[in-house]
């Protein structure tokens, strides 16, 4: 089925599989899994839910996989049913909050220490900082300008990509993100000028 390019696309793997060649949608699954679930992690914010989310889609890609309109790009259409997925994830999540303080034997707090094999504490901590600092910023974005940041920057998606998986003008996406960028460069600007 693949035509004579030694790569495979995306609709022919779909077709292979559609005609019974289950080890195409496995080469489909090991072209997309990475940048799935990097995306859906920057969604979920748990590596484990993440996987097991990403499990979720491609079961849901596989049995809805003679609807897919080769019209459009296939991993347009998985992004969206990634999307939709997360999106019911966290409305349905609910959150526990842990406290990481402990008593001293005076009563007192106690201070948690963890033990590093980092040969530079201190860049490890910075970094640390910084991608917490990242993450905190993205989550503060209003939802519409976060969604498009994720999509983008770890979802991996183009504008095209984006635009036709949110139904958007294409303009108004590119406008959206720039704008997104812009609030994030506001928040960070502390780490930008270290």
């Amino acid at each position: 089925m693949p035509s004579e390019n030694p790569t495979p696309t995306d609709a022919e793997l779909v077709a292979g599989t559609l005609s019974g060649r289950e080890d195409y949608f496995g080469d489909l699954v090991n072209r997309y899994k990475g940048p799935l679930v990097n995306y859906l992690f920057r969604m979920v914010r748990q590596p484990d839910e993440a996987h097991d989310l990403a499990q979720e889609v491609f079961i849901k890609i596989y049995r809805a996989l003679d609807r897919y309109d080769p019209q459009y790009k296939f991993s347009t259409w998985l992004f969206r049913i990634a999307q939709n997925a997360a999106i019911d994830r966290i409305r349905k999540r609910r959150i526990q909050v842990v406290s990481m303080d402990r008593p001293n034997d005076d009563g007192g707090d106690g201070v948690w220490e963890f033990p590093s094999d980092e040969p530079d504490p201190y860049r490890d901590s910075r970094n640390r900082e910084r991608g917490d600092a990242i993450q905190q910023a993205i989550d503060a974005l209003p939802w519409e300008y976060r969604e498009l940041i994720v999509m983008r920057h770890y979802g991996e998606l183009s504008y095209e990509e984006i635009a036709r998986a949110k139904d958007m003008p294409l303009g108004t996406v590119k406008n959206k993100l720039f704008r997104g960028r812009q609030m994030l460069k506001k928040s960070l600007a502390q780490y930008l000028t270290d």
